[in-house]
């Protein structure tokens, strides 16, 4: 920096215009101009961002540079520009070294931990950021490796870890699953009583000697280890018989070590995530919470030791049981979705301990209420004391988008709504001064006018809309018939074989298909090339699937960016982002739509391209839907009416789509609903009215078809055993739905005697690993089907759609599916 600009710390600059430009960058827009005086609102802090390309700074309000009480939970690994996913696809395609790929991670984290200190932020994590995911870290850190991998000993490399992610050309991946009700996936250990658990990844304690080096005191991270066996699952053999706690005593030694190592490394702070707290315990697992806690607090003497929670308000008795927990100095809560906690919080706290109140939501865009914020923080305070409140975000940030400087597609009223990681960041910072008597005002009044703006906006109200919705009370919308019957008049109409073959939507996105789609985004090519260019997209799907001889075809989703986005872009009420990705799993990054107003459907949104397909084939076509819940789930929803009735406003469109498929002659429609399970509240009291609301919204998209058009769903990962008959009300033809990668836990409802009529596909093999299953295997699953499932209502497929494979692996694997298909129906005709 120029030190011709500075005095005692202090920017004088008349560059005006361009510190304007900053104030969607994330910093607080108390700027002003400043001539040649000293001015106490303006500090030099160093060149993290820059101006134009010519200075660097960034703007605090009060002169004390003394940070407040402020704590970040966690934050996107990803990078503003995605830069880890190309840097993991880039090394897993053997493109790149493992050394290029540690460089591109070491600088996002330098670049994460810099930006958080150059904020203000007191509390810093560290070991947040992960390869693939910080379940799979934690298995890893404890050597629980399943010995398929035949892992020998030593500290975990990449080989073993990504094949424990992702499989390899010999072996599948672990079981991959939702974590808790986000669009975030963890992958889940399988432990069992023979486990040998060893000190094999040091990754904890690692980075936070990187941070330290780089001159950033940060406060390591851990997933608990109560929280990790929880989330865990009994190795093969032993699944009715193991209990997972019972290995708490042999990780226990691995975690000292871990916090012996910490402690030698200079850390003064310690975080425990501890999420499985605020689900239903019974009293036995509430215990192993006490256990562990007493087990470690000598190993924890002489740190602060911190145990956050997440995602959802605390049950009393867990409540009872972590503040009672000996040798933990603090308690983090999610205050967002866990507003009830704050009676529990007013009933009692612990004297002397710290309260870390997550009041800045990390699962949603919505600029904080800074007034609404600071007024709960002043109550809070009144009962913990002054000095022991520190503000902080409900949950890791890595469920929201990076950066808003980034974002060229929103408007500047819409982007005055919202606030991204960074922009959060700043919202803790702001709120944790203002907490301590540096408040500032002109970023207070800001947040005000942006708050008024979105109420009043004459953008988020449809009254016909909301009419219509409202007209949908008291009715069930059921199809006239019930499911038996329909199925008989579309086999009739369609007269596929047994065990018919089909696939669950997209096809592998090419490089060059996506470059097609983003030079017709940027008006490169005419609209009449990118028409061509996808129908010889869907000319070549059709025709492969039709060499393979699969039964229902699709037209492999060519026009389509993203199974949300994709539809949010046709609908009214919805915002876009051009960097707003959040991390699903591995490198898989989505760019959830944004909710903002009343939702309807100006014209249709897919007719042309199905209409199209069919026309290429003689055999059915499925229209490709994606459902009003998983657009909700997967979409950043408005917060300033119930889920439930922008769900309802998103079946109806849903619904006019569904029947204008129909009219266009498209006789098999298939609307996913792969999110309906992740969206089930944690706490069990609360399912039954999610559910009502979830499955009415399906049955609205359908209701109005004639019994010969087919209505398929997809569902994704998840356990779906507890909301079975859901999703049997949910009343569709045929559901397709994960199953090979969770150990067919599907199939073990239906041997429990749960009577299903309709059509169902248990995917037969796992699309998230290059892996290519052979025949012999599949035929294997599918046998194991129909030991519990009726011939006559069993399809084969796979797990999901093939978007994120390639060619390579897509054909051979469809070809042997469709080959096992063959195989058993043959065997089935001769037993007859």
């Amino acid at each position: 920096m120029d030190p011709s600009l500075t005095k005692n710390g202090v920017i004088y600059s008349t560059l005006w215009s361009e510190i304007e430009d900053l104030r969607w960058s994330g910093y607080p827009p108390s700027m002003r101009w400043c001539d040649d005086a000293p001015y106490d609102m303006l500090h030099l802090i160093g060149d993290k961002y820059p101006l134009s390309h010519k200075k660097s700074v960034y703007f605090l309000s009060g002169s004390t540079s003394e940070k407040m009480a402020s704590h970040i939970v966690g934050y996107p690994r990803m990078g503003p520009k995605r830069e880890l996913k190309f840097a993991l696809e880039s090394f897993w395609d053997g493109k790149s070294s493992a050394e290029e790929l540690q460089k591109v991670s070491a600088d996002l984290r330098s670049s994460i931990w810099k930006q958080m200190s150059e904020a203000g932020i007191k509390y810093i994590p560290s070991n947040t950021f992960s390869y693939y995911d910080q379940v799979l870290d934690t298995t890893a850190m404890l050597g629980a490796v399943p010995g398929r991998y035949n892992w020998n000993g030593g500290e975990i490399g990449f080989d073993t870890f990504f094949s424990m992610a992702r499989g390899n050309a010999t072996v599948p991946a672990m079981e991959m699953t939702k974590w808790f009700d986000t669009n975030y996936h963890y992958i889940v250990p399988e432990l069992g009583p023979d486990v040998k658990f060893s000190y094999a990844s040091h990754k904890a304690v690692n980075e936070y000697k990187e941070a330290k080096g780089l001159g950033v005191e940060t406060v390591p991270v851990l997933v608990g280890p109560v929280s990790y066996l929880l989330l865990s699952k009994p190795s093969k053999g032993v699944e009715k018989t193991f209990s997972l706690l019972s290995l708490l005593p042999k990780i226990l030694p691995i975690y000292k070590e871990v916090i012996s190592e910490l402690k030698a490394a200079g850390a003064s702070w310690i975080q425990f995530d501890e999420p499985m707290l605020v689900m239903d315990l019974d009293s036995h697992k509430l215990q192993a919470f006490t256990e562990a806690y007493s087990e470690l607090e000598s190993t924890l003497s002489g740190l602060s030791v911190l145990i956050e929670s997440y995602f959802a308000d605390i049950p009393a008795a867990a409540y009872k049981t972590l503040t009672g927990l000996k040798g933990v100095t603090a308690f983090g809560f999610d205050l967002i979705r866990g507003i009830k906690t704050l009676d529990l919080i007013a009933g009692g706290f612990p004297e002397g301990k710290y309260l870390f109140a997550g009041v800045v939501d990390g699962r949603n865009i919505w600029a904080n209420d800074l007034v609404g914020s600071l007024t709960l923080l002043n109550e809070l305070e009144s009962i913990v004391g002054k000095d022991k409140l520190v503000v902080s975000t409900s949950c890791s940030l890595q469920h929201t988008c990076v950066d808003l400087v980034n974002e060229t597609k929103l408007d500047n009223e819409i982007k005055s709504w919202l606030a991204f990681a960074a922009q959060k960041v700043v919202e803790v910072d702001a709120l944790a001064k203002a907490l301590a008597g540096h408040k500032d005002e002109a970023f207070f009044s800001a947040n005000a006018a942006a708050q008024a703006s979105r109420k009043s906006s004459p953008r988020v109200t449809n009254e016909a809309v909301q009419k219509a919705a409202a007209a949908l009370k008291g009715s069930a919308h059921r199809r006239a018939t019930n499911v038996s019957a329909r199925l008989d008049a579309q086999q009739k109409k369609l007269n596929l074989p047994i065990l018919p073959t089909t696939t669950i939507g997209s096809f592998p996105q090419t490089m060059a298909l996506r470059k097609v789609r983003r030079e017709y985004k940027a008006k490169k090519v005419t609209e009449e090339e990118y028409v061509n260019a996808i129908k010889e997209e869907i000319s070549k799907v059709v025709k492969i699937q039709e060499d393979l001889d699969i039964d229902v075809l699709v037209h492999g989703e060519p026009e389509r960016n993203d199974m949300v986005e994709y539809f949010g872009e046709q609908l009214s009420g919805f915002a876009f982002t051009a960097n707003g990705w959040v991390q699903s799993y591995g490198s898989r990054c989505v760019k959830p739509p944004i909710i903002y107003g009343d939702v309807s459907r100006p014209k249709a949104m897919t007719v042309f391209w199905s209409s199209m397909a069919q026309s290429m084939t003689a055999r059915p076509m499925k229209g490709m839907l994606t459902g009003p819940v998983t657009i909700l789930n997967w979409s950043f929803v408005r917060n300033d009416q119930p889920r439930f009735e922008t769900c309802y406003q998103i079946a109806l469109a849903i619904k006019d789509e569904v029947e204008d498929l129909e009219k266009a002659g498209i006789n098999v429609i298939q609307i996913d609903e792969a999110a309906l399970r992740e969206g089930l509240p944690l706490r069990k009291a609360e399912h039954a009215f999610y559910l009502d609301w979830a499955v009415h919204s399906f049955r609205i998209t359908n209701c109005g078809v004639q019994d010969t058009c087919q209505i398929h769903t997809h569902m994704c990962y998840s356990n779906f055993n507890d909301i079975i008959h859901s999703i049997i009300d949910m009343d569709a033809d045929v559901i397709t739905i994960e199953n090979s990668r969770s150990d067919e836990k599907l199939l073990s409802v239906f041997r429990e005697g749960v009577k299903y009529g309709a059509g169902i596909g248990p995917g037969v093999y796992d699309i998230h690993s290059p892996r290519i299953p052979s025949t012999e295997e599949i035929a294997d699953r599918i046998n194991k089907m129909l030991a519990v499932l009726e011939t006559n209502i069993l399809w084969v497929n796979p797990d999901c759609g093939l978007k994120t494979r390639k060619y390579t692996e897509v054909k051979p694997a469809l070809q042997n599916m469709v080959a096992a298909a063959k195989l058993l129906r043959t065997q089935l005709a001769s037993a007859k």
